[in-house]
């Protein structure tokens, strides 16, 4: 066992207990097939699975385009503001259960608009489950509104019109969606747009697209966090960089496994980053779909690679330092980090 654990039970029982946050978490990944069946037939909704084992069957996706087309589907059954209270707050239960004090969630606005169901309706039952869970819980969150990168600019343009009533509620921007073939350049415009009003800029940059999509992420969008950027270890320079200006990459190692951008847990990178002086992260990015919530990917890792008390602690650390809070917050998180350890 690495130090301070006698065994990997012990281990286990420290990552339970451990305070975190987590930055990586499309609140439409988190849609469970139970939920899916219970809002299918609230909503009177037709899908294509007879019971929850067809839908676990149909995660067996090896690509990310595989499970983008399984994840949009699922999307359907959402309608109603119920809907995506119940979504998110059954999320939230989870990342409490999980330790987790501060969430980052984002969520993707023209997943529903596209179906008829209203901005408004979206956001409004996301944020009141939003509060609920801080009455409840004491978990603190930001809200991040993802553009899908395999539609135009325009399009995110018009999402972004949108959103300008709700911009109280929203902390900032992300991209997401089918990566390769769709480089960050494309959404320049909209996302300088987002910066001059305010908003914190993040994108999905280097899971499955180059370093060179890293780059344009940094350079053009103007990122304040890379979402995964496993492989900007290909490049040295771009390490070099990442590292020196303190950028958060947001890992997602069950991600990265189903989804067939590591072969095994064992290869995942997330030691080699640490080691690098990257500021890693743990996240769960859509859990429902990969096999686990944020708990369970700090586990995978931590049995895989080894992890140590310390490599625990610096990620843990680095969840809330790579975080929107303000300096004061993230401080208190930072101490309860230190009393815990």
């Amino acid at each position: 066992m690495a130090d301070g654990f006698a065994s990997a039970a012990e281990r286990a029982a420290f990552i339970a207990g451990l305070p975190k946050a987590e930055l990586h978490l499309h609140i439409e990944g988190s849609l469970e097939p139970e939920l899916m069946f219970d809002l299918a037939q609230r909503n009177g909704v037709a899908i294509p699975f007879a019971n929850v084992e067809e839908v676990r069957a149909a995660y067996a996706f090896s690509k990310l385009q595989d499970f983008l087309d399984i994840y949009y589907q699922g999307m359907g059954v959402l309608h109603t503001e119920q809907d995506f209270y119940d979504l998110t707050a059954a999320y939230l239960a989870r990342a409490h259960a999980d330790a987790v004090r501060h969430v980052e969630i984002f969520f993707d606005p023209q997943g529903h608009t596209a179906r008829g169901v209203a901005f408004g309706t979206v956001i409004t039952g996301i944020t009141r489950a939003l509060d609920d869970a801080q009455a409840r819980y004491g978990i603190t969150s930001k809200l991040i509104m993802c553009f899908l990168r395999h539609l135009s600019e325009a399009d995110a343009e018009a999402t972004l019109d949108e959103a300008l009533p709700y911009l109280g509620r929203i902390d900032g921007v992300g991209l997401d969606s089918s990566e390769v073939g769709h480089p960050p350049a494309k959404f320049e415009g909209v996302f300088a747009r987002a910066r001059d009003l305010g908003l914190k800029l993040v994108a999905h940059a280097g899971e499955e697209g180059p370093p060179v999509y890293v780059y344009e992420a940094l350079d053009l969008l103007k990122v304040d966090r890379i979402d995964h950027g496993n492989r900007s270890l290909e490049d040295p320079a771009l390490v070099a960089r990442l590292a020196a200006r303190g950028i958060t990459l947001t890992i997602c190692p069950l991600s990265n496994l189903k989804l067939c951008v590591v072969d095994n847990i064992a290869a995942h990178p997330l030691k080699i980053m640490l080691d690098a002086g990257l500021h890693a992260t743990v996240n769960s990015d859509d859990p429902s779909y990969f096999g686990g919530y944020v708990n369970a990917n700090y586990q995978a890792v931590a049995d895989a690679l080894d992890l140590s008390r310390g490599d625990l602690l610096t990620l843990a650390r680095n969840s809330f330092t790579g975080s929107f809070l303000d300096d004061a917050a993230k401080a208190a998180h930072l101490a309860a980090i230190d009393a815990y350890a």
